[in-house]
């Protein structure tokens, strides 16, 4: 009966009275004891109000049922596909779309809708994948803040290649401390090629400068990752690095230099495409013959054999670094063995040349950069023991 009288009444009243009303019969759904009569009395009421011309009472309707799992499933997927100042507090937070109604509104909503959904909690792989395919920055940027979102890594490097280029979504990624280092390697390539494109474009740098300076920030900054992975994260890492032509012999004898050797390790294990375990029992192999034709088989030019022999064997007379600091820099005494000898011989190719005088610049003042850190530190540091031993 009650509900025929709000039936009849609302027929003439205004928009804001039609709208309050419309927000206490949706509540009375949800909590009151109603009669089943009167329960299905309601909900007609309630879908008739889906044609109300006024938005503010579909809005009302929004508000009251978005968080609940006990609203009716025609009234909340209709209002999903509502205009999106009423779609949207369903969109964020109803339990009651499934996972194939929120993919088809990132495929055909606009951005406050996509990022309306990318801010769900418990947000599932699928319909992550379809934000990080279609969605806009905005929805990108939500979905990285998201720490309920899950994704996959196709997802990533996806959110990578279309929007890598946005500061706000590099450093917002960047800050992360799961996110997978081919992925982190993607971003930084990303980056370098970004700031190489605007360098030339302001004529500071010409093309090719720009572009080699590019490639070492990225091979650099490709083993400061690589210091930090482990297991399948690192192979992650050294299957991106090929199939995006960074896995060069120049590359992985950085790493080695750097005394990095998982990241060498993991290096040819790709690309002679053997077992890591197989390529490690190998390289443990004193004499030369392994290695050489380990060498061979990954495809590396013979004429940077004689490096990666030389640098082997300072890497085990030094020892390997046991810190990722320290194996994210080349090691200066490791550098000036490989140049000397490389000097020397007659097999060794003027680039190879070229690159190891390169890394012997960085290595030298590397260290010299951390010596004048020591230094201050140190100076730092002495007055205030005196100030200690004085009080």
């Amino acid at each position: 009966m009650i509900v025929r009288q709000f039936i009849s009444w609302i027929r003439t009243a205004p928009a804001g009275e039609r709208a309050e009303a419309t927000r206490a019969l949706a509540r009375a759904w949800l909590i009151s004891d109603l009669s089943e009569d009167d329960r299905i009395a309601a909900e007609g009421a309630l879908l008739m109000l889906l044609d109300d011309p006024s938005p503010l009472v579909r809005q009302a309707m929004s508000e009251v049922f978005a968080r609940s799992s006990d609203a009716p499933a025609a009234i909340v997927q209709a209002l999903s596909l509502d205009q999106p100042s009423i779609a949207l507090p369903v969109l964020e937070h109803s339990p009651l779309l499934i996972d194939a109604d929120l993919v088809d509104i990132v495929a055909t909503g606009n951005s406050d809708t996509q990022c309306a959904i990318a801010r769900r909690i418990n947000l599932p792989p699928s319909v992550s994948a379809a934000i990080a395919e279609v969605g806009s920055a905005a929805a990108a940027l939500e979905l990285i803040e998201n720490a309920y979102a899950e994704l996959a890594p196709f997802s990533w490097d996806r959110i990578v290649e279309r929007h890598g280029h946005l500061a706000a979504i590099r450093e917002a990624m960047l800050v992360l401390e799961g996110l997978p280092a081919a992925t982190r390697a993607a971003l930084v390539a990303k980056l370098s090629e970004t700031l190489a494109q605007f360098v030339v474009a302001r004529n500071w740098l010409s093309a090719d400068r720009a572009g080699r300076l590019a490639s070492d920030a990225r091979e650099r900054s490709a083993v400061n990752i690589a210091a930090r992975s482990r297991g399948d994260d690192m192979l992650g890492l050294v299957r991106h690095l090929r199939a995006t032509g960074q896995l060069t012999a120049g590359l992985i004898l950085r790493a080695l230099l750097s005394g990095n050797l998982e990241l060498f390790d993991a290096a040819l294990a790709e690309l002679a495409d053997l077992p890591l375990a197989r390529v490690t029992a190998l390289l443990h192999d004193r004499g030369g013959a392994s290695l050489q034709a380990l060498l061979i088989r990954a495809g590396l030019p013979e004429s940077t054999f004689g490096a990666f022999r030389i640098a082997l064997e300072v890497s085990r007379e030094t020892g390997f670094v046991d810190t990722i600091g320290g194996a994210a820099r080349l090691r200066r005494r490791m550098v000036e063995r490989v140049l000397t000898h490389c000097e020397t011989d007659r097999k060794a190719a003027e680039p190879l040349l070229i690159l190891l005088r390169r890394f012997a610049t960085e290595s030298a003042r590397e260290e010299a950069r951390l010596f004048c850190e020591e230094l201050v530190a140190d100076e730092a540091f002495v007055p205030a023991v005196r100030d200690l031993i004085a009080a």
